[in-house]
């Protein structure tokens, strides 16, 4: 009985466990000057900044090159942001299912802000607001391409050539 008992108990751990690292908790942010203060980091760290939305075709094909560029880039100072642009109340009929379906670990963040004037100048004063678009900050450097990556070399070539400008 008591192995019974034990081997239940594990178990259920084994399957929180599972359950909280699959379940990657997502921050949302309502208004863009909040995620400036998150993200917009004066540090060491190269940020790579994907701005995409389910329901955008051409983001969605380009995700894994940059969930393929997460996974490979070990303990190099970088950091793959997923940036949503979803709706909120999509959240969990939408965002967190394709995540969950897609296996992508890389970190996922919500933008509700639907003020879009107001922000994407404070991105790059040449964004025309259409997705995918990639931002790579690194310090006070920054490089913006408003397209569609074709291939997670491309991506890869893309990431690397800014990196090695610094």
């Amino acid at each position: 009985m008591k192995f019974m008992l034990r081997t239940i108990q594990i178990l259920l751990l084994f399957i929180a466990f599972t359950h909280a690292v699959s379940s990657q908790s997502m921050q949302v942010f309502e208004k863009f000057d909040d995620f400036e203060k998150k993200v917009f980091k004066n540090n060491d760290t190269t940020y790579v900044i994907n701005f995409w939305a389910t329901w955008c075709k051409p983001c969605v094909k380009e995700l894994p090159y940059f969930e393929s560029f997460n996974q490979s880039i070990g303990d190099k100072k970088i950091k793959v942001l997923l940036v949503s642009l979803d709706f909120k109340n999509q959240i969990k009929s939408h965002l967190e299912p394709f995540i969950k379906k897609n296996k992508y670990t890389s970190e996922v963040i919500l933008l509700s802000d639907n003020k879009y004037n107001t922000w994407l100048e404070k991105v790059d004063a040449e964004w025309s607001g259409s997705i995918p678009a990639t931002l790579l900050l690194s310090g006070k450097k920054k490089l913006f391409a408003e397209r569609e990556f074709e291939s997670a070399e491309d991506l890869s070539k893309f990431v690397h050539s800014f990196i090695h400008s610094l």
